[in-house]
């Protein structure tokens, strides 16, 4: 009986505190990705100038978003290439 008992309350108290686990981490999930429109677009913009040193681009086509998927926080950034640059100079601001 007491075996059972044990069994009943710790199993119980692993619940709970798996729920507090999971409440704790889609709160900071939630935390991470509570990104301003302002941080995105310079984010877009800083991207842009990165990647045309190396390629044309449709730049009114690029799509750049945050997307939470479980456990994990990714930057989705979907960039339409034009043309890749052959020759490219490697002290270019």
């Amino acid at each position: 009986m007491l075996e059972f008992l044990m069994k009943l309350f710790g199993k119980e108290q692993q619940n709970s505190k798996t729920m507090a686990k999971e409440r704790l981490r889609l709160v900071l999930v939630q935390d991470r990705t509570n990104v301003s429109p302002e941080l995105l677009q310079n984010l877009k913009e800083d991207l842009i100038a990165v990647i045309t040193k190396y390629m044309e681009i449709d730049e009114k086509a690029l799509e750049v978003n945050i997307d939470t998927h479980e456990e994990q926080v990714a930057l989705i950034a979907n960039i339409p290439i034009k043309n890749v640059k052959r020759k490219v100079n490697a002290h270019a601001n």
